[in-house]
């Protein structure tokens, strides 16, 4: 039986000068400019000749509430310097430079406050650190929940939080509630916050990876690191803020650190370890990480350069006998901001209120050069003809009527099929974009309305083709081999539409909505939009040819000289 510690007057001495106190990821002071918001400020009080913040439930609600409507919309300055530095840089591919400008624009549109730059307005996410010296009725997450509701109830936002009502059946909560909240006990006379909407195809690209002592080597790390990381692909609409975390405590605190530093909150770590074990930022894997990544080929979702604007390494200390690996990425809806509770007020961090600033003066210069005009109205037979026999990577411009449909509808579908009933008309009729549209503001066509990732969708291509429907799909990423095989032996297309602008495919190239099926599932349903001058790439074509394969092919090749050359 375990021997307990004796009372506290004979027991053991806890002033043990071994004993070093350091915290695991200790960050240092950051250079963040900050706001004043409105809202009701901390009151300072006087508790037994100790001063304390207390701060009311309708100080955290306000602060919610403004956070997740700016963040909905803008973003910081320094990620829009790194899109502008993408159309300024002479190795930058042609595709690279026209993804830049259509985020660029989209970021413009968003900042007016009505369209949010993306369809998917995320879940919401809040990481807090609350001082000693902070006083609260305890019910934080409450209040912060509060306000969360209030943003997405009265702006443009979607609702894209699903309740189980059991392990198989689930409804759409209609607030976009559940959070994520997490408060921990830290600091003294402050209140810090990250505030996070994160979409689901950047969330799914989180990875954990359960390694051990032999990846320690510097060859064997890059090499298993250029494989994980290409297999990104672009469904999370790249360039992406890349966090790659080496070790942890456990895989859960791994997974964590990659998402934070994904956020760019870690910046501020130390960048060397000592023997007390704190994490730290390697700023040279980071330099060939981003160097890898801008060899790849795959670029800013067609090709190029940009596949990551920069690269986050962390590394944390670890079990013996464990070593995790986490990936995370924040998208090109980059969508944090910082808060603080001080003496002094509530504030914000402040983001860019004039992304188009950073457009140039003439966009067009940085489009791809030629352009085929596809009438998606026309009959299928006549939409395939026009397509078949253009390269693979060829830039589209779609215009007529398309039939949107996601997850939800496909499962619906594909249950109707397995009953013996016919595919409905529509899908054997119409090209099929895979989204999900925000809520329409007044006096629109449509609300944020940016393609969703593809590969959920890949299941059911096979199935739906033999029935002689979803011959020219419509979304945003790679698909699988499955896919191609589909297109081969069923004469389907693929067609890749940039992902993250959102709102300037709102504005500019969606002219009506209307739904035909599903109603029921709210933004899942089964629509009918019509658009003009929509933009596509031709990614996989009737005989089966990827655009994005031969990148694949030539990463395998790098992969197997260099694990020969272990």
């Amino acid at each position: 039986m375990a021997t307990e510690p004796g009372p506290l007057a004979t027991g053991p001495d806890y002033d043990d000068p071994d004993f070093d106190y350091t915290p695991i990821l200790p960050r240092g002071t950051d250079t963040v400019e900050f706001v004043a918001i409105d809202a009701p400020p901390p009151e300072v009080v006087d508790l037994y000749g100790d001063t304390l913040l207390k701060v009311s439930d309708l100080t955290l609600t306000r602060l919610a509430d403004v956070a997740f409507t700016r963040v909905s919309h803008q973003l910081r300055t320094s990620h829009l310097e790194q899109l502008r530095s993408i159309l300024d840089d002479p190795e930058a591919s042609a595709n690279d430079k026209y993804v830049a400008t259509e985020l660029l624009r989209n970021a413009a549109i968003s900042a007016q406050g009505i369209l949010p730059m993306c369809q998917d307005t995320g879940t919401a996410i809040v990481f807090g650190q609350r001082g000693s010296r902070v006083l609260t009725d305890g019910r934080d997450a409450r209040h912060l929940s509060r306000g969360i509701h209030h943003a997405y109830k009265t702006l443009n936002l979607r609702y894209s939080q699903l309740a189980p009502l059991s392990t198989y059946r689930e409804v759409n909560t209609g607030t976009n509630l559940p959070a994520q909240i997490e408060i921990l006990a830290e600091g003294h006379d402050t209140y810090e916050f990250l505030f996070m909407a994160k979409g689901g195809g950047s969330a799914n690209k989180s990875f954990l990876f359960q390694e051990t002592r032999a990846l320690l080597d510097e060859q064997r790390l890059l090499s298993f690191l250029t494989e994980r990381i290409s297999a990104l692909g672009t469904a999370a609409c790249p360039p992406y803020h890349l966090a790659v975390v080496i070790g942890g405590t456990s895989a859960e605190y791994a997974l964590k650190t990659a998402k934070l530093a994904s956020a760019r909150y870690l910046d501020t770590l130390p960048t060397s370890g000592s023997p007390s074990g704190h994490g730290f930022r390697d700023l040279q894997l980071e330099e060939q990480i981003l160097s890898t990544t801008r060899q790849l080929g795959i670029g800013a979702q067609f090709g190029g350069k940009y596949f990551c604007h920069d690269v986050r390494v962390v590394r944390l200390p670890r079990h013996g006998g464990s070593c995790p690996v986490a990936i995370a990425v924040s998208c090109s809806a980059d969508r944090q901001i910082l808060g603080r509770i001080t003496a002094e007020g509530v504030f914000l961090e402040k983001l860019e209120e004039d992304p188009s600033r950073f457009l140039p003066e003439v966009t067009d210069a940085h489009l791809v050069g030629e352009v085929v005009a596809v009438d998606i109205s026309a009959p299928m037979t006549q939409i395939r003809a026009k397509l078949s026999g253009l390269g693979v990577g060829t830039r589209l411009s779609l215009s007529g009527e398309l039939v949107v449909a996601r997850d939800l509808a496909h499962a619906e579908i594909s249950a109707r099929l397995k009953a013996g009933e016919p595919l409905p008309g529509y899908l054997r009729d119409h090209p099929v974009y895979y989204a999900g549209p925000a809520k329409t503001p007044n006096g629109m066509a449509a609300g944020s309305f940016g393609p969703t990732t593809a590969g959920r969708m890949d299941t059911y291509v096979e199935e739906f083709q033999a029935a002689g429907g979803s011959l020219v799909m419509l979304a945003k990423g790679n698909r699988s081999q499955t896919v191609a095989n589909a297109c081969r032996r069923h004469g389907g297309f693929y067609l890749g539409s940039v992902g993250g602008p959102a709102a300037r495919l709102a504005q500019d190239c969606i002219k009506s909505v209307e739904v035909i099926d599903y109603e029921h599932l709210g933004m899942e349903a089964v629509w009918k939009i019509r658009v003009d001058n929509f933009p596509a790439f031709l990614v996989i074509d009737d005989q089966g040819n990827d655009f994005f394969a031969p990148r694949t092919r030539a990463l395998l090749q790098i992969q197997t000289s260099d694990d020969q050359n272990l």
